[in-house]
């Protein structure tokens, strides 16, 4: 399709990646600095560093105790992989249900960036998955189970789209559809051409991209047609899951435990 023929939205986006482009790059620096913020703080868990595109970036692997399942966590943006709300109630809470969890550090921009900005640095996060799943398969782990929360869900999807799902066994996506304003989505998410169980979790407070766009993602999921996928609504929780993350960590795990029924 031709960009005469594309939704007038769509044009902003095809004007400022044509612009932008070939010269996006992560802010390496600032992922150093949160790197330094949290490394000394981390209380459980074990920093692991990690390489993707001849760079190291920083993982959290918190093993669990007698499983061959392992859940890797990609955080929203412009966070890091112990973030307190959303992050780190997952990492720490499903290892508690019997989940290793490995949380990486996703490619981040300046503080102020939009969602525009970040399209272009999605690839760079197609390496730090592989990476992920590469590290959890020489541990052992039979099952790993991919869960992106926000901008971290566009980078896992953006992945699928380019890699497919046969990598993993299980996708959870939290908060998924959340841009900014007057910046549509630069291309529909893959759902309905995924193998793998999906869980479509999302909060009942969410912004409202991500609640006009649950009936579209259900249809998908449902064109899918793998019987152990899910949409669900968490009562009461924000974009964020803030105070909301043991009724979080409890819905992730109970779909995970039926899957393994």
């Amino acid at each position: 399709m031709s960009a005469s023929r594309l939704p007038r939205a769509f044009l902003p986006l095809l004007l400022w990646l044509a612009a932008n482009a070939t010269a996006a790059e992560p802010d390496y620096a600032r992922e150093a600095r949160l790197a330094d913020e949290i490394i000394d703080v981390i209380l459980d868990g074990d920093p692991e560093w990690l390489s993707a595109n001849e760079r190291e970036f920083l993982g959290i692997y918190t093993e669990a105790d007698d499983t061959q399942a392992a859940v890797i966590i990609l955080h929203g943006r412009g966070f890091h992989p112990d973030w307190a709300d959303t992050v780190n109630p997952l990492r720490v809470g499903l290892v508690e249900h019997g989940y290793a969890t490995l949380s990486l550090q996703m490619p981040v921009l300046a503080k102020d960036a939009k969602y525009f900005d970040y399209v272009p640095v999605f690839r760079h996060a197609h390496a730090r998955i592989d990476a992920g799943i590469s590290f959890l398969r020489e541990q052992g782990y039979g099952k790993v189970v991919l869960l992106a929360h926000s901008c971290g869900a566009h980078m896992a999807l953006d992945w699928i789209w380019a890699n497919g799902d046969g990598s993993i066994d299980a996708f959870v996506g939290l908060g998924m559809g959340a841009t900014d304003y007057r910046q549509p989505m630069h291309q529909p998410f893959p759902l309905e051409r995924m193998q793998v169980p999906i869980l479509d979790l999302y909060g009942a407070n969410e912004y409202p991209a991500v609640l006009r766009m649950a009936p579209g993602r259900k249809v998908m999921i449902e064109k899918a047609g793998n019987p152990g996928s899910r949409q669900l609504q968490l009562p009461g929780a924000n974009h964020y899951f803030t105070d909301h993350g043991e009724p979080l960590v409890a819905a992730v795990a109970d779909w995970l435990g039926q899957l393994d029924q």
